[in-house]
């Protein structure tokens, strides 16, 4: 006697509807920025949101145009990225390098977490002035700045990580007998990496935080530099652009962290909403 067929219409339709979904969710999340856009260039035609407060969208995107074809935009863009680029990878690799030694040592945690705890209290204006008579005007303190704000997101959740990582996993990677270097491998440095990049694209966020307040301080070039130029102008054409750009290259960096996210982390089941 044969068994009967299985009908896959059903499975085969719901696998579709998952793939469709997803497509239509993203188109219908333009809708609400296209909205806020005509509202804000309707209002600045009828006069009611006058220029010299925030220039329209139009104008905007003309003054985009015009400061990249003079090749204004680009070298500003530039050199903020050069500046983000060092002081993230020296504020990622202290911060790093500190939460191993507190996550990974008692010892540590006493020496190395009570002056983190402090310093990443600090506001970024109150240690310009520090900054200033210590490393000069020039590039140093602005990539100092950077690398701080990087340092202390990456520090805490790094070190929440390793110290989240479940005692069992732990307990039986002693009962195997593993070496304290092959546990750190294997079991603690895996088990804190979700908490890591986390901390990872809370720093990148930050870092550009951190930029625009150092490109306010003596510089002759950057994105800073471009806003706060155009500042004492009243242009706020080049004012909306310069943020424009500060908040399309923060979302640029943090889908690139979501992307090694998604791949570091296959092996991981998460909730998915329906």
């Amino acid at each position: 006697m044969s068994s009967p067929a299985l009908d896959l219409g059903p499975a085969r339709r719901a696998a579709r509807e998952r793939i469709r979904v997803p497509r239509a969710s993203g188109l219908f999340r333009l809708v609400s920025p296209i909205v806020l856009l005509l509202l804000w260039q309707a209002a600045s035609s009828s006069g009611l949101l006058p220029e010299r407060l925030v220039a329209s969208p139009v104008k905007i995107a003309r003054t985009a145009v015009g400061l990249t074809t003079a090749g204004t935009l680009p070298d500003a863009i530039m050199v903020s990225l050069q500046r983000v680029a060092i002081g993230f990878a020296i504020g990622a690799a202290a911060g790093v390098v500190l939460a191993l030694a507190a996550g990974l040592s008692r010892l540590g945690e006493n020496a190395v977490d009570p002056p983190m705890q402090m310093l990443r209290a600090l506001p970024f204006y109150g240690l310009i002035p520090l900054f200033i008579l210590w490393f000069g005007i020039g590039e140093t303190p602005k990539v100092a700045l950077v690398a701080l704000g990087v340092a202390f997101p990456l520090y805490l959740n790094t070190f929440a990580g390793i110290r989240s990582v479940d005692g069992r996993l732990t307990e039986a990677g002693r009962v195997l007998r593993l070496s304290r270097t092959a546990l750190i491998r294997h079991v603690i440095l895996p088990g804190a990496l979700p908490q890591t990049l986390v901390g990872l694209r809370q720093s990148l966020g930050v870092a550009w935080l951190a930029l625009i307040v150092a490109e306010q301080v003596n510089a002759d070039s950057g994105l800073g530099w471009m806003i706060n130029d155009a500042r004492e102008f009243m242009r706020t054409d080049v004012i909306v652009v310069g943020l424009v750009v500060y908040s399309a290259l923060g979302l640029l960096t943090d889908a690139f962290v979501r992307l090694i996210e998604r791949r570091a982390l296959a092996w991981r089941r998460a909730f998915q909403p329906a």
